[in-house]
């Protein structure tokens, strides 16, 4: 199954509160993955079209549906426009393996761009919608066009990083605090709240997400809430100390490789 062009459940729904403005027909969204890199380029929405470079509005999708399965034939790359996405594999035994989770504005399937299948499973997490991109059609509008080209390379970087630091041997209390971190930037990038905000995912996926056993992350962050630093209302968090959380985050020298815990 490919993403999807057309809504997969009726459009009339109340659309997720988070989202962004959709633009019009010749402004791009507020949350595009693509837009700087498109409009520093001198092409609008309507300069992509004479080009037969689509941007597709699809969506709803709701918590639970599948928006690509591992296998399925690779042919779009997807912006979320509005809530949250999970990406994940099974591995050898059935158990599920979180990769990340993607908010509006960052790119899901740039995973699946050296192969012709999706490597993975992509499930919303909340109400979500998307713009869905041709990527042969971007891949080629990529090659003459220098700003869109080193944006997909930003991506890929960004996306290679998050990997690398999730390998790297840190404390269950330093990948908690990055973790908290990595998601205030993200939103504070996008024009939400850097310190108040709600996680659509749960524990147990943060838990998969982030190499540990449920019971430690919830007792880190536990233990984050006495410290003062954060404070925690159901899937609601508040960074108190985002100065103490960063200096939690930095890798001691001294820092003892942990295990799952």
């Amino acid at each position: 199954m490919s993403i999807p062009s057309q809504p997969q459940r009726d459009a009339r729904l109340t659309p997720n509160p988070a989202a962004a403005d959709d633009g019009d027909a010749l402004r791009f969204c507020s949350t595009c993955a693509f837009s700087d890199a498109c409009m520093s380029e001198g092409m609008d929405k309507t300069r992509l079209a004479d080009l037969h470079v689509l941007v597709d509005h699809v969506g709803p999708y709701h918590a639970g549906d599948y928006i690509f399965r591992a296998g399925d034939p690779f042919d779009a790359i997807a912006a979320v426009r509005a809530g949250m996405v999970k990406t994940f594999v099974d591995d050898s035994q059935g158990n599920e393996q979180v990769l990340g989770f993607s908010l509006p504005g960052e790119v899901i399937g740039l995973n699946a761009i050296h192969g012709t299948r999706y490597p993975c499973n992509a499930v919303a997490l909340d109400t979500v919608y998307l713009c869905r991109f041709s990527f042969s059609k971007m891949s080629l509008l990529a090659t003459r066009t220098p700003g869109l080209q080193a944006r997909l390379f930003s991506l890929l970087s960004a996306e290679i990083g998050k990997i690398a630091s999730l390998a790297a041997n840190h404390s269950t209390e330093e990948r908690m605090a990055a973790f908290l971190l990595d998601l205030s930037s993200r939103y504070a990038r996008r024009g939400f709240s850097a310190t108040h905000f709600n996680l659509a995912m749960a524990r147990a996926d943060i838990a998969n997400y982030l190499r540990m056993a449920p019971e430690t992350a919830s007792r880190v962050l536990r233990r984050l809430c006495d410290d003062g630093v954060i404070a925690v209302r159901q899937r609601e968090i508040e960074l108190l100390q985002p100065q103490r959380l960063a200096e939690l985050a930095a890798p001691r020298p001294d820092t003892v490789p942990p295990g799952r815990g």
